[in-house]
């Protein structure tokens, strides 16, 4: 079985704890797009966990996990990361942890130039985490980049396509920004000093996935952020530079000839957003603050507070069909037991015009919520396992959401910790 597991949001809707979750029914899990720009918070019996680069799955002793070509990886980074998690007992090795040799490598100066762009921007920003995403990957595009198979190559070769590279970047650094040139000697020793550690993990994933598909494998595939930072179908200009949708999953990996089994969506309970742009159903005030509060909702990368809503209706309905979802995880269903009434926004208006798709350009800067309320049932449901034991007020909430959306529930989260969750029957 391939099965995607991607957001169905904005990105933070709680995919690493489902992905830790569902794992244990898989042998190899593959991170297939985006970088260290935003991260999966996971709680288990070995502690608590921020995953930026690896997937979820590093967690499991015996799960494969993989690096796709699709993400574009910041090697320090990824080296800071691995040691957290050997500090904290998980096993890392090149048996269970494998990089594309086609994945781009990020670098210092991607970081440099995503700043200095922010800054030029001021108060036009885009809310960048400023971790050089979208430098490189425009880099990836110009074929500008350099891959992680380079690390393999003879240093006299990796040496003249850095130089080449840096040659053309000092044109924007120097010439645009009008900042000092960038140093090759300080990108060859960062390359040398973190490329060293990294390279006996780097191989062709896309034989490694394909073997493993053609011997009966379980694959998962892991996204990262939401269907609503897609670069194709997201809010744009204010997403990430990457396809945040499940069908790219294939392609991200490795292996653009094989199918999805599976797409199961991941979305919270209500509403949250990391960062700049149009975000419709967004409360403000003690409301707004409370909900935050409740549900801990600060961005396990940058640390930032989200912004936080209610349910959003056209928004989850959109990026369920983004998504090709077969069924859904609702997670942080919990959060909202302090709650007497539940806030759904369940459309919205412009210009005195309701909408009923999610919109894009004017409409959507310009869209005004909808709001209705729901009984809440103001009773703790962490410690729930089968739905009969949920408050009757719960179980007509997430047949709400089920209807309004048009898929599936199969799986909900009462709690951070792995076995707190309900299999809907």
């Amino acid at each position: 079985m391939l099965t995607a597991i991607t957001g169905v949001n904005w990105g933070d809707e709680g995919k690493g704890r489902m992905v830790d979750l569902l794992s244990e029914n898989y042998d190899i899990v593959v991170r297939y797009q985006g970088g260290n720009n935003a991260g999966h918070t996971v709680v288990n019996e070995k502690g608590k966990f921020v995953l930026n680069l690896l997937p979820s799955g590093i967690l499991r002793d015996d799960v494969v996990n993989v690096i796709g070509n699709g993400v574009v990886v910041d090697i320090k980074h990824l080296v800071e990361e691995m040691n957290k998690l050997k500090d904290g007992g998980i096993k890392i090795t090149p048996e269970n942890l494998k990089v594309s040799d086609r994945a781009i490598i990020v670098m210092p100066y991607h970081v440099q130039q995503d700043c200095l762009e922010e800054e030029r921007l001021a108060d036009a920003a885009y809310g960048s985490t400023k971790r050089g995403i979208a430098p490189v990957y425009g880099d990836k595009y110009m074929k500008k980049g350099l891959r992680m198979g380079e690390l393999l190559d003879s240093e006299e070769d990796l040496k003249e396509r850095l130089k080449g590279i840096i040659e053309w970047k000092n044109l924007m650094i120097a010439n645009g920004y009008g900042k000092e040139p960038i140093s090759f000697d300080e990108m060859w020793a960062y390359l040398k000093e973190y490329g060293d550690i990294v390279k006996d993990f780097v191989c062709d994933t896309g034989v490694f996935l394909n073997e493993a598909n053609s011997a009966g494998k379980d694959i998962m595939f892991e996204a990262q952020l939401g269907a609503l930072r897609d670069i194709d179908f997201g809010i744009y200009p204010f997403t990430s530079s990457s396809s945040t949708i499940a069908p790219y999953a294939p392609i991200g990996a490795g292996v653009p000839n094989l199918k999805l089994g599976k797409s199961i969506g991941i979305m919270k309970a209500y509403s949250t957003c990391v960062g700049e742009g149009p975000f419709t159903a967004e409360m403000f005030g003690d409301k707004a603050e409370e909900l935050r509060k409740a549900g801990n909702e600060y961005g396990a990368a940058t640390g930032r507070p989200r912004r936080v809503g209610g349910f959003d209706i056209l928004a989850s309905r959109y990026g369920v069909r983004c998504q090709g979802a077969d069924e859904i995880a609702l997670t942080k269903l919990d959060v909202l037991s302090y709650l007497e009434e539940i806030p759904v926004c369940v459309g919205y208006t412009f210009n005195g015009e309701a909408l009923k798709e999610f919109p894009i350009g004017e409409k959507l800067f310009k869209a005004e919520p909808v709001y209705e309320y729901r009984k809440g049932w103001m009773k703790d449901i962490s410690n729930c396992k089968k739905l009969e034991e949920l408050p009757e007020e719960a179980i007509d909430y997430i047949k709400y959401i089920e209807e309004v959306v048009g898929c599936k529930i199969k799986y909900v989260s009462v709690g951070a910790e792995r076995e707190q969750y309900i299999v809907m029957p």
